[in-house]
């Protein structure tokens, strides 16, 4: 009797596609050359044996669909899935989260948010000991896809908000240099993803709004709540491109 396999991954081949990708995202920044086919082989030969091709493709672009929701690279030649499920979207940030791939722009690589906490709930500030941290950091190379965009478009829609977040109607949290409560703009809809520059496009959001669009648990919903609260928005259509 034929072995029936279920249609949901578990957490291992999950994790063995995400270190697949991982591993080709790097030698793609790197300049090193790699092939997909090759690397879907070893998979089909490993942890992915029960996966066929086509699967193995799909959950490369669902990965590479969470990667630019969160503002990461992607691989050029995995276009990101147009329609990611909850579960998996969640599971697939968690490992990204695990294996260090989040940067906040202009500091460096730190460790895992997720494992940290969890040695923070196992210990207390009296018993916890202080790391003793790198002395000589070490540095690493990456390529970033960086899009054209209209400073008109980003000075109407700061000029337009006067200061005040579009996401939390509170006042930029601090004065920037040039004088003004500092608030950031935001696409709604990725420029990765095909979105416009345009100001049906572009939100006037705080840090922490900012952040919360691309990394908080609720970040689907309150995207979702930003077309309601600000009213030139105009939700836009996926329309992605193959590389």
């Amino acid at each position: 009797m034929t072995k029936k396999i279920s249609a949901l991954w578990t957490d291992v081949e999950l994790e063995a596609a995400v270190d697949a990708y991982l591993s080709m995202r790097e030698m793609e920044n790197d300049g090193r050359p790699f092939k997909k086919t090759e690397m879907g082989l070893k998979l089909r030969e490993g942890a992915l044996s029960a996966r066929s091709k086509s699967a193995i493709e799909l959950r490369m672009q669902n990965i590479s669909s969470v990667l630019v929701e969160l503002g990461q690279n992607r691989i050029k030649g995995y276009v990101p899935a147009k329609n990611v499920g909850a579960n998996v979207s969640k599971k697939i940030q968690e490992m990204l989260n695990d294996k260090d791939i989040f940067k906040v722009p202009g500091e460096g690589a730190t460790a895992s948010n997720t494992s940290i906490g969890r040695e923070l709930e196992a210990s207390t500030a009296d018993n916890l000991a202080p790391p003793l941290g790198i002395k000589h950091p070490k540095h690493s190379n990456s390529t970033v896809i960086t899009f054209f965009r209209d400073d008109k478009v980003r000075e109407w829609v700061l000029m337009h908000a006067n200061g005040t977040c579009e996401g939390c109607g509170k006042v930029g949290p601090f004065l920037g240099v040039d004088g003004r409560p500092f608030l950031e703009v935001h696409h709604v809809l990725p420029l990765a993803m095909a979105g416009s520059d345009r100001i049906e496009n572009v939100a006037a959001l705080c840090p922490n709004c900012h952040r919360r669009c691309h990394l908080a648990a609720d970040k689907k919903a309150f995207t979702e709540s930003l077309y309601v609260r600000v009213k030139r928005l105009k939700e836009e259509c996926l329309d992605l491109v193959v590389d």
